[in-house]
């Protein structure tokens, strides 16, 4: 049976659709997949699976995009008890140093606060920038997930995403096995 993943993503330019659709996905064709924008889910929606990846871009000053921003205070409130959430998330790590996907940190701290945990963080190796949101606590030297520059970096996006998936398929087999042991 294949390991069941739901996708939530938020595009407002359509990068973060295009590093979903045209990259990642292709790359997760072994898993059965469900997407939907955060703009469509309901809070059904975080009661269907225990592996979840989400995708969300960083607005100008370390903000959210729009509709991960219309939705955080929703997800502040969302019991992520026995979840297991990897993030991707796209940023200008020059034009906006000082908050470089800061968006995948805002959503991982607050997901982590109400019980669920993070898997396929990323190395810091290769960026450039001055602060992040995103960089785990106590292992600064990695991201909560996935780090995407499709503004000054994007030849290196679909090695990146091949080397997250890789990642990303290895930390699967431990929670898939854990929640195996579960049950």
């Amino acid at each position: 049976m294949k390991t069941r993943i739901k996708i939530i993503y938020g595009s407002d330019t359509g990068n973060t659709e295009h590093v979903l659709t045209d990259v990642l996905t292709p790359l997760l064709e072994e898993f059965d997949l469900e997407v939907k924008t955060v703009a469509e889910i309901s809070p059904e929606d975080w009661a269907t699976h225990d592996v979840y990846i989400i995708g969300v871009p960083t607005w100008y000053f370390g903000d959210l995009q729009s509709d991960w921003d219309d939705y955080f205070e929703e997800f502040k409130k969302i019991d992520f008890s026995g979840k297991h959430v990897a993030f991707f998330g796209l940023g200008d790590q020059f034009g906006y140093d000082e908050w470089f996907i800061d968006g995948v940190g805002i959503l991982a701290k607050a997901l982590i606060n109400n019980g669920g945990k993070t898997f396929a963080h990323w190395p810091i190796e290769g960026y450039e920038f001055t602060e992040s949101k995103a960089l785990i606590p106590g292992k600064e030297d990695h991201f909560f997930g996935l780090a995407i520059d499709e503004d000054n970096q994007y030849e290196q996006t679909e090695d990146r995403c091949t080397q997250w998936v890789n990642i990303l398929k290895k930390d699967l087999q431990s929670i898939v096995a854990s929640l195996a042991a579960q049950v």
